[in-house]
């Protein structure tokens, strides 16, 4: 990918830790990316399944995250919305934050749009902070840099203290 592919990527982290109806998280989780050229969003990059302990409580069912690039005509909220009817989709209760889930997509950036205003945060205010994201992001685009700072992927990995224990499985 060439830089100027790096900097119009919209990055899009899925989690799941509750398998609703499905056989596995990892079905679940196909089954939401299946719907998501049906919102306007084209998957260019996905990044393989990694594995991690539930945070903030490692009590609860551990996570399986993934991270995709995609492409789209939507805006910022407009792509924000798209991704909140598919987590409704699949069952997702936002009523109690990090409370175990079927489905969590979090919108990480929208090309090189910073914006913080009426409940959307570009970047994402904590993705750089965590390995379940920053781990399958630097999988597929490790030159991609986080706006505003302009760190690397597979830079801002190695400083990760969240979710230290994510791996690809």
């Amino acid at each position: 990918m060439k830089k100027s592919e790096w900097d119009a990527a919209v990055v899009i982290a899925l989690g799941s830790n509750l398998k609703g109806p499905y056989g596995s998280t990892r079905e679940l989780l196909e089954a939401a990316l299946a719907r998501f050229a049906d919102e306007g969003l084209k998957i260019t990059h996905q990044s393989s399944w990694w594995r991690s302990a539930a945070w903030p409580d490692p009590d609860e069912p551990a996570f399986l995250n993934g991270v995709v690039l995609v492409e789209t005509e939507l805006g910022p909220r407009e792509t924000l919305a798209a991704l909140h009817r598919i987590e409704r989709a699949f069952g997702r209760d936002r009523r109690r934050r990090n409370a175990p889930r079927t489905l969590d997509l979090d919108l990480i950036a929208h090309g090189r749009v910073a914006m913080d205003e009426d409940g959307l945060v570009l970047p994402h205010p904590r993705a750089a902070a965590r390995r379940f994201v920053m781990g399958p992001l630097a999988e597929v685009a490790p030159e991609w840099r986080l706006p505003g700072t302009g760190e690397a992927a597979k830079t801002l990995l190695l400083s990760c203290d969240i979710g230290s224990d994510a791996r690809i499985g």
